[in-house]
């Protein structure tokens, strides 16, 4: 069955203004143009809406879902598997601050008190959800499923105290990264002083450390635009320097 722009959108519920956008950009194309100059829409197009609409729930940027789509291994069946999983995670998530909130509104009115760790539950899975999008399957692939899981684990377990603490720290050292890199040194002892505070933030979520794993993480800092992307923005460059003064606060760099 073939679509007008106007029958797509009243289908799926995307705009007709969101469509041609799609079109301008080269994220969906129609399928052809009609004698009458309206874009015309197939079934090959409506499937990749409809993909395309996923990955939005998602909250994947239209960048992205561009690069992803126009891989040449694109795999329609494993990639809507993959959505399958990722709702699923969402739900739980999304579940579980329900059940927070649930448990607030009896503990308000007389109900059972709840324990301080049980009213952040659903935002710390929330951080990591919002961490395996964004990162899961480079970490996976790099440090394996059973050290990721682990970590995982000890988040879930943090009191509030040392949630707060944890993200205090996070904004602390870019604070401090911003002015260690004016330095222009990464031996500094300003710079040093980064490379320690980030080992101590990892230590928050890490259930294990190692020097090989620390370094291995500032590397991946660099190799991965995501990663500099986050600690540019304290200083553009600042994600190199970090790392190469993660890797002299190791001994790995003389």
């Amino acid at each position: 069955m073939e679509y007008t722009v106007n029958k797509l959108a009243s289908m799926s519920g995307v705009s007709g203004r969101t469509l041609r956008y799609y079109d301008q950009i080269g994220l969906l194309k129609p399928a052809r143009i009609n004698s009458s100059g309206y874009r015309i829409y197939g079934q090959q197009e409506v499937d990749l809406l409809q993909q395309i609409l996923f990955y939005r729930e998602l909250e994947v940027s239209l960048e992205d879902i561009m690069e992803i789509i126009n891989q040449p291994n694109f795999d329609r069946s494993k990639a809507l598997k993959n959505h399958y999983e990722h709702l699923k995670q969402k739900r739980a998530r999304l579940d579980k601050i329900m059940a927070t909130v649930e448990k607030t509104i009896a503990s308000m009115e007389g109900g059972t008190p709840m324990q301080d760790i049980e009213k952040f539950e659903g935002f710390k899975e929330k951080l990591i959800e919002e961490n395996e999008q964004k990162y899961g399957k480079e970490i996976r692939e790099k440090y394996g499923d059973e050290t990721v899981e682990a970590s995982n684990a000890k988040l879930r377990g943090m009191s509030q105290e040392d949630y707060d603490a944890m993200t205090k720290l996070g904004e602390e050292i870019m604070v401090l990264l911003e002015k260690a890199y004016h330095t222009g040194d990464p031996a500094s002892a300003e710079a040093q002083l980064v490379a320690e505070k980030h080992k101590e933030w990892l230590m928050y979520s890490w259930s294990t450390y190692s020097k090989e794993a620390h370094a291995g993480l500032a590397d991946m800092y660099v190799a991965d635009e995501r990663f500099t992307a986050y600690y540019d923005k304290a200083v553009k460059g600042g994600t190199k320097f970090l790392r190469d003064a993660i890797r002299i606060y190791l001994g790995l760099e003389e």
